[in-house]
């Protein structure tokens, strides 16, 4: 192939090893240019550029992006799974699409367990009272901000793919009982298999790793939450929509359970129906960003580049040459 466009954020080593493949490689990702390109944008940049192939990772691909540019052999994703793309389209115009699952696996494991301990241990309250100049003669700050430790605990993982695999080898010297919930993981000789409701009734610490299907959506219901013992916890680092969060928020609020620490909402950013959960204190909320690292580009990098290599190397073997 000839010409390669690349609107994702690369690594110089895997740039160079793509300018091997391809005569010419066109570099202006995202980052370069401003967010994603939508419908009107994608169209003009590959009439403008006329690629072979596309590496994206947040541009809209979708039918009327194919209608309006249908030459392309190939696109990689460089995302886990290719939420901006109409892959059944793809399919439907023969152009195969090549993603980076567990591309950021890593960071969102490193950020699970810096919050899971920042709310254990009162970590930003703690400092927003130290900043607010509340450390005061008199005050007993070891005291007022002790907290807990995750140390010999019950954590149950509801889907147990990469990013919860991630987590339970960062948890092992914290000496914690690890069991999951996932149906199509039968290999459990490290970690305990467990019942939905044995593990929400059981776990201390409940992390939630689903993607979103018709399966899911709104699998964890108010039936399921209610089963959570009162001071446990519950962690959602993956889809707001797996989740019955009205559910969630009111059983949070009311006492019914401790507490819950969110990295994703219905709505993101948040609408001013959505934003009330900020206000609940026992959640501990964030703006999507567990998977949000600098090395992840060098993941994604590094992944992409590798699958386009094989992919590459497939399409030669066919026609009896090879890469």
């Amino acid at each position: 192939m000839k010409k390669l466009l690349v609107r994702a954020p690369m690594n110089d080593e895997s740039l160079e090893r793509l300018h091997s493949l391809f005569t010419e490689v066109v570099y202006m990702p995202w980052t370069d240019t401003g967010e994603r390109f939508y419908e009107k944008e994608m169209i003009a940049c590959l009439l403008a550029e006329r690629p072979d192939a596309l590496i994206t990772e947040l541009d809209v691909i979708n039918e009327t992006v194919l209608k309006g540019y249908s030459a392309l052999k190939f696109i990689g994703d460089c995302r886990a799974s290719p939420e901006n793309i109409d892959v059944k389209v793809c399919e439907k115009y023969k152009i195969p699409v090549l993603c980076t699952p567990a591309r950021n696996a890593n960071a969102v494991a490193e950020m699970w367990v810096s919050t899971l301990i920042a709310y254990e241990r009162n970590l930003v309250d703690s400092v927003n009272w130290t900043k607010e100049k509340q450390w005061k003669p008199g005050t007993t700050p070891y005291h007022l901000w002790m907290g807990n430790e995750i140390y010999k605990s019950k954590i149950g993982f509801v889907g147990f793919g990469a990013v919860a695999r991630n987590i339970a080898k960062l948890l092992q010297g914290f000496n914690v009982e690890i069991s999951f919930y996932d149906p199509f993981v039968t290999d459990s000789s490290e970690y305990k298999k467990v019942g939905l409701e044995e593990l929400f009734s059981t776990s201390d610490y409940i992390s939630i790793h689903l993607p979103v299907t018709d399966t899911t959506k709104m699998m964890i219901d108010r039936e399921l939450l209610s089963l959570i013992k009162k001071d446990s916890l519950l962690i959602n680092s993956s889809r707001s929509a797996v989740v019955d969060n009205e559910a969630l928020y009111d059983l949070v609020a009311s006492g019914t359970i401790r507490g819950a620490i969110l990295d994703v909402l219905d709505s993101e950013p948040p609408l001013e129906s959505d934003s009330k959960v900020a206000d609940i204190p026992n959640i501990l909320l964030t703006p999507h960003i567990y998977g949000a690292s600098h090395q992840v580009v060098d993941h994604h990098s590094e992944i992409i580049t590798q699958r386009i290599i094989d992919y590459l190397n497939e399409q030669a073997a066919v026609a009896g040459d090879r890469l």
